[in-house]
């Protein structure tokens, strides 16, 4: 460690380079501030990459980005019948983590931010004003340390930062996720055009596994909370029953996934969190990419308006406003997840719903433009009693 490392101050640290934690940083360096984005590169988040139009338009994501455009989810029952679910007008983009997440960094950086290849270690300190942030980097895993007005947590479910600085993070509920990206050659016949979703005990007791498209490869993935289930067994089942065990593996990745958003994400003092961090993976549908990247954009707003005023109650608005936008999304999510992926027999009676044209319609008006539809009050009731239909088995499957 040199004097030199201690001296620097910044106003914001942002630990995790992420989808939450490079717009975190880019926002915040494009209006002025400085700003250090620490992460340690080399690792992959396994995803199954899909962004909805919200989000292409929300964060001007290229086209060079997209590795595919999705027009169809097939929804696959433990007996194997599958429903097809067609977008209608437009498109669900794809993009490929080991591309994406690097181009959100270095657009960061061409912001103004300083991007720095660090683990995080710890926060110490030794002024009312300022807090020193502990890291290693290169080969040697030299210590450095900086100081900072305040710290973004964005470094996964299992934020060093969150389980150092907010209380109860440790005990945050989470789903392993495991994907395998695998090499599609042409006379595998899948669509690469089209999202497959399995609800099936077999392959997850209590979330689902996919296989989504990604041009010239694919993610083959499942995740669970239950301990003791083997994901890894899942997908090599999952390839052999659809032509994918013989294709070439590229690379196989884990990572835990939140299931809730954290009560709280900030400290009260000069620590808020972001993405995975806070807990904003969809519920039901594991959806992350577009809530992490607005966590990040409602984080760095927050962190604006405490840097400018010196109020640490300014941090609380980064929560505050998300739950506001899409609280109740994440609360129908999550009680749809409760009722329906608990058994097969009740698997069975979701995917039959999907069938449903009222369903399909506004599943895909809230899924692409991220809020929930209000003006087809007829619609909504309509779905409501076919669920309980279902259900209640009034209705066969």
């Amino acid at each position: 460690m040199t004097d030199h490392d201690a001296s620097e101050i910044f106003d914001v640290v942002v630990v995790g380079g992420g989808p939450a934690g490079a717009i975190a940083a880019a926002d915040l360096a494009a209006s002025g501030r400085r700003v250090l984005l620490l992460d340690k590169t080399g690792r992959i988040k396994p995803c199954g990459g899909a962004i909805p139009p919200r989000l292409i338009r929300d964060f001007a994501i290229p086209d060079a980005l997209l590795v595919a455009r999705i027009r169809c989810a097939r929804m696959v029952a433990p007996s194997a019948r599958s429903v097809d679910m067609p977008v209608g007008d437009g498109f669900v983009g794809m993009v490929n983590r080991e591309h994406f997440d690097p181009y959100l960094r270095e657009r960061a950086a061409l912001a103004g931010a300083d991007l720095r290849d660090g683990l995080f270690e710890r926060i110490s300190r030794e002024s009312a004003r300022l807090a020193t942030v502990h890291y290693r980097s290169g080969k040697g895993g030299e210590e450095h340390r900086v100081q900072a007005r305040l710290i973004i947590g964005a470094d996964g479910a299992t934020s060093t930062v969150g389980r150092a600085e907010i209380p109860g993070h440790a005990r945050m509920r989470k789903v392993f996720a495991y994907h395998e990206i695998v090499r599609r050659p042409a006379e595998t016949g899948h669509d690469g055009a089209r999202c497959d979703v399995y609800y099936q005990g077999r392959l997850s007791p209590d979330f689902y596994a996919w296989i989504f498209p990604h041009g010239e490869t694919v993610s083959v993935g499942t995740g669970s909370a239950r301990k003791g289930f083997s994901l890894r067994s899942a997908i090599r089942d999952l390839r052999a029953d659809t032509g994918l065990d013989a294709c070439e593996t590229i690379r196989r990745e884990g990572a835990p996934l939140p299931l809730k958003p954290l009560r709280r994400w900030d400290n009260g003092r000069d620590v808020l969190l972001a993405g995975d961090a806070a807990g904003v993976v969809a519920p039901a549908s594991g959806e992350g990419i577009y809530y992490a990247m607005l966590g990040g954009r409602l984080a760095a707003e927050a962190a604006g308006a405490f840097l400018a005023t010196g109020d640490a109650r300014a941090l609380a608005q980064a929560r505050k406003r998300f739950m506001r936008l899409h609280g109740r999304v994440f609360w129908i999510l999550g009680m749809m997840q409760w009722v329906w992926y608990r058994s097969d027999t009740l698997r069975e009676r979701f995917v039959s719903i999907c069938k449903d044209k009222d369903v399909q319609q506004l599943t895909w008006d809230a899924y692409m433009n991220k809020e929930l539809v209000r003006a087809k009050p007829a619609a909504h009731a309509r779905i409501f009693f076919k669920d309980l239909a279902h259900l209640f088995r009034w209705v066969s499957p």
